[in-house]
């Protein structure tokens, strides 16, 4: 099998002849061909057949209300006291209320979890997630905010909870693979859902986690996920994909990763980037504490975006939202 990598460029001036990344904001002239036996080729786009010519270059779907014309922020709100960054901030439900709201001011998306998947942490009860989650939901919409929630959750029974109290989408770390019912769960409700590529569980994801080639194994395990959902009664249009940074990859997998990122859109779907504060980037920034790892992670959400990342799953909404607003300013020229 052959992968097909368009080449991302952002430089206004482009060949006449690009064609736009995903309907987005970067183009592309040429292609990288893949093959797990060969060395990389290139190829100008002229030479690609209409139907990967309009899978690479065509407007994706809005997803979750928000159009993917421009990179959407998604911003990130633990309501866990063992989470990597930020537990116990915002165990207690006012303090959750309150940084949702401080969040919405920058971000198109809340995301809203209740159990840590941080590498080594343990399972939480459904009961216990569903508690620390749905009330907070609950508590947002009555409050009046009306942008995108988003619940991020494993458990078939945390989500219906979640959905009935108020959240728009499901971001499933294990691409509906932990809870048999999820998918069945997900169909019914009609809410879009994020696809996320993880192996094991986060007790035991980074022991050793081996791949012959991870670019194209983490490529075929998501368009695998997206037949999965499909066929589960999902439509195409309602899936999003998260090739998965720091699940299940060592700091090495997460930069072949990072460097190549273009290839996910060959699926057809908007791609969501989820990097920030990881642990690559303390190693690489020698920064051990993960909440001054600032600059890393907008360094890596820009090179996403630079790549027509649709979504960038972030801690610090404020700083990539200025940090987006700047990097657009100035490969266009304009201020938006």
């Amino acid at each position: 099998m052959t992968y097909i990598r368009p080449i991302p460029m952002t430089d206004p001036a482009r060949p006449t002849d690009a064609l736009p990344l995903a309907g987005g904001w970067c183009w592309f002239s040429h292609v990288e061909l893949l093959d797990r036996d060969e060395a990389p080729r290139l190829l100008h786009v002229s030479d690609l057949d209409a139907e990967t010519r309009r899978r690479l270059s065509s407007s994706r779907m809005a997803f979750g209300g928000l159009t993917m014309d421009r990179p959407r922020i998604m911003g990130i709100l633990n309501v866990t006291p063992d989470s990597f960054s930020d537990g116990d901030l915002f165990l207690r439900p006012e303090a959750a209320l309150m940084q949702a709201r401080k969040m919405a001011t920058g971000a198109d998306i809340i995301d809203i979890g209740g159990e840590s998947t941080r590498p080594g942490a343990a399972e939480v009860s459904a009961d216990e997630e569903t508690a620390r989650t749905a009330p907070v939901i609950a508590a947002l919409r009555g409050g009046g905010l009306d942008l995108p929630i988003s619940i991020d959750t494993r458990k078939a029974s945390v989500a219906s909870a979640a959905f009935d109290a108020g959240a728009s989408i499901l971001n499933d770390v294990t691409a509906l693979q932990f809870d048999k019912t999820m998918a069945e769960i997900a169909a019914t409700s009609g809410r879009p859902v994020i696809l996320m590529h993880s192996i094991a569980t986060p007790q035991t994801m980074q022991v050793d986690p081996h791949y012959d080639d991870v670019l194209l194994d983490v490529y075929d395990a998501l368009a695998a996920r997206l037949a999965e959902a499909i066929a589960a009664g999902i439509p195409r249009e309602k899936l999003a994909i998260d090739p998965g940074i720091g699940f299940g990859k060592t700091l090495q997998h997460n930069l072949i990763l990072l460097s190549r990122l273009s290839l996910f859109h060959n699926l057809g779907v908007p791609v969501l980037l989820g990097a920030s504060r990881k642990r690559f980037i303390g190693t690489i920034g020698a920064e051990a504490d993960a909440a001054k790892r600032l600059p890393g992670s907008l360094a890596v959400a820009l090179a996403g975006v630079a790549q027509g990342m649709q979504m960038i799953r972030v801690h610090d909404v404020a700083e990539t939202r200025q940090a987006l607003s700047l990097w657009q300013a100035a490969i266009t020229g304009v201020a938006q």
